[in-house]
């Protein structure tokens, strides 16, 4: 497996991470815990070494979850967690508003090393920027359980440019954790740059578009209520139907490469800068040997430049998110 380093911070992991969130949130119910384990060792086992979760994944179960799974591969693997919800079980996905302020940070970062299972979270991202509480504030807090040991390192999620440069003046950060793939190119106009600039890594949630880069997903696809995907305006019907072109360009450009459109997808993200470290989620084992095929994929410098001009002449249908949670981005 290779590695990569998340900027100039000096945390070296698997060019490849694993975002463990369907797991236990999101995609339908909590999937059988002991596969999961399993899951989770095999992707140690093909050199994993990178592992994304959050309290709110479930609420709280899938912390747990990686916790008890990699607690024997302690000093081996970086674990991503993230805070900044207010978490109501009552409440739909538990998502009961934001809340960022400096004593809730250092709650969360206390109750996510016991769920983790840990002596210090690696790398402990906001999960949404609160416009209540100064970005400043809450990087003066993060620095704050760095001195005292608990965290290593400083992330933020879905945050606009203004807000980086704020927050890493007061503390240095090590990766920016946004979506970005194919179907969604928004981080290219102000955040890479920016991360560049001032030498942080980037890493791509959803970097096969939920799934719907994979090529598995059809125009007449349907989703449980119980799959966030139902909710999402660029998985209606008309929108998946519009948006199948995209697959289509990648299925093309798969077969000259014998290869597959999730691996031609990731290897796309992994050719845009040596900082850049996806990380796919699944709850298969053929799907975690695909995604890991994607490293051996090369794409050249024509091959690229194919995908740029064709991607640009296609139109993404729908919204990624509704219009709440959509604010909450960019800010």
């Amino acid at each position: 497996m290779q590695k990569r380093k998340l900027g100039k911070s000096g945390l070296e992991v698997s060019a490849l991470g694993f975002g463990c969130m369907g797991m236990s949130f999101s995609y339908g119910p909590p999937k059988e815990k002991r596969e999961m384990i399993s899951l989770l060792h095999r992707a140690v086992e093909r050199g994993i070494t990178f592992f994304d979760t959050a309290e709110v994944y479930g609420p709280y179960i899938n912390e747990e979850l990686v916790g008890e799974a990699l607690e024997p591969f302690r000093g081996q693997v970086v674990i991503a967690t993230k805070f900044g919800w207010k978490i109501d079980p009552k409440v739909e996905r538990g998502l009961a508003g934001l809340d960022s302020r400096p004593e809730q940070i250092k709650r969360v970062a206390e109750a996510s090393l016991k769920r983790l299972r840990v002596d210090a979270i690696d790398l402990f991202y906001q999960h949404r920027v609160d416009p209540e509480v100064p970005i400043e504030d809450v990087a003066a807090a993060v620095r704050d359980l760095i001195q005292q040991g608990k965290v290593k390192h400083f992330g933020l999620s879905e945050p606009g440019a203004r807000t980086i440069r704020r927050a890493h003046a007061v503390q240095p950060i090590t990766a920016i954790q946004n979506e970005y793939s194919l179907w969604w190119k928004r981080p290219e106009e102000e955040v890479l740059p920016t991360c560049e600039e001032l030498g942080i890594g980037f890493v791509p949630y959803s970097p096969l578009g939920k799934g719907f880069l994979t090529g598995k997903i059809g125009a007449g696809a349907t989703f449980d209520k119980t799959d966030f995907r139902s909710q999402l305006p660029r998985f209606t019907p008309e929108a998946l139907k519009a948006n199948l072109a995209l697959v289509d360009l990648l299925q093309k450009i798969a077969e000259a490469k014998h290869a597959t459109p999730a691996q031609i997808a990731l290897a796309w993200l992994l050719a845009q800068k040596p900082w850049i470290v996806p990380i796919p989620g699944t709850t298969k084992l053929n799907r975690l040997e695909e995604n890991i095929g994607a490293i051996a994929v090369e794409l050249t410098s024509d091959d690229l430049r194919e995908i740029e001009s064709a991607a640009s002449r296609i139109t993404v249908q729908g919204a990624r998110y509704p219009e709440f949670h959509e604010q909450m981005t960019g800010r």
